[in-house]
């Protein structure tokens, strides 16, 4: 009985042992995961805070020899592209025949020559955070949404003509009520010399939006109608060699191209008249208002000789 029992107590003995050991084991895991996940005092968490909401220091990015050498570098672009622009006007006045692609080729380096002076004073004089610049350009890409729609219509719409080329800088074309020269295609709008000499900027956005006629399309001659109301009972065949002669022996003409008459009838005040149209291709865009002004001239005068108005 006495063995018994000695033997039940180490028994119970051995288990509490076993449980102590086991309990101990568990609040040695749990300090432990505690010690490593818990959280740093009051005064670390607010350092901590303000690091990460604090912005970039910027104030070094601004300062009188920065703000004196864009300065310098702006003035430098706008007198070399002066310099430039004049040298290739002086060419093309010259070079007739290359005036066209000098015309052409001048907004692409006008865009390239401002797009390197912007870069080296971004990237070569303030030298900002990749921060500080993408933050920069979404604002303006932010402001620029929505306060300047249209101008961003434009924009569009200026590099639609620059790559699609529909016209270009030299060409004749009617874009709605305007019909002139184009003498430059602008980030904002086109500019147009109209026969009365006067410069009218239209939108690019509403030239995209409208039929566009391009009487050269890049080449230095162009077709040049003059119309004449002539009695109804004329002699046709005589008119038409009259005015055919007339265009030929023009100092303005290009006679690699063919010359045409054709007749419309039509009526005025109930009176039933002809319109003569004469057709003939000038050899220089720049003379197509004085060889229609010649052409109408010339054969109303043989017509007048002849007797036949």
């Amino acid at each position: 009985m006495f063995l018994i029992c000695i033997s039940f107590s180490s028994l119970l003995h051995g288990q509490a042992a076993n449980t102590i050991t086991t309990t101990d084991s568990s609040q040695l895991i749990t300090d432990t995961l505690a010690s490593q996940t818990a959280l740093p005092p009051v005064a670390e968490r607010g350092n901590l805070a303000q690091e990460l909401t604090q912005a970039p220091d910027v104030s070094g990015l601004i300062s009188f020899p920065k703000i004196f050498w864009s300065v310098v570098f702006l003035l430098l672009g706008y007198f070399s592209l002066k310099i430039l622009t004049g040298i290739l006007n002086l060419y093309a006045e010259r070079k007739p025949r290359h005036k066209s692609l000098v015309r052409r080729v001048l907004p692409m380096i006008k865009i390239l020559v401002w797009s390197m002076v912007v870069y080296i004073i971004v990237s070569g004089i303030f030298s900002p955070p990749k921060e500080t610049v993408l933050a920069f350009f979404a604002s303006i890409g932010v402001a620029i949404g929505f306060a300047s729609q249209d101008l961003l219509k434009n924009l569009f719409g200026g590099l639609m003509i620059l790559f699609d080329k529909p016209f270009q800088i030299g060409d004749r074309i009617e874009t709605g009520k305007y019909y002139g020269e184009v003498v430059e295609i602008g980030i904002r709008s086109t500019r147009i010399v109209t026969p009365g000499d006067n410069i009218v900027s239209v939108p690019n956005s509403e030239i995209m939006n409208q039929s566009i006629s391009n009487t050269n399309s890049g080449l230095n001659n162009c077709l040049v109608s003059a119309d004449i109301y002539l009695p109804h009972l004329i002699d046709t065949q005589r008119v038409r060699q009259i005015a055919i002669e007339v265009a030929q022996i023009s100092k303005y003409v290009y006679l690699n191209k063919p010359i045409a008459v054709i007749f419309f009838s039509e009526k005025t005040n109930k009176e039933p008249v002809l319109k003569m149209r004469l057709n003939a291709y000038v050899m220089n865009v720049g003379y197509e208002f004085l060889f229609k002004s010649e052409m109408t001239e010339l054969v109303l005068r043989e017509l007048k000789n002849e007797g036949l108005m």
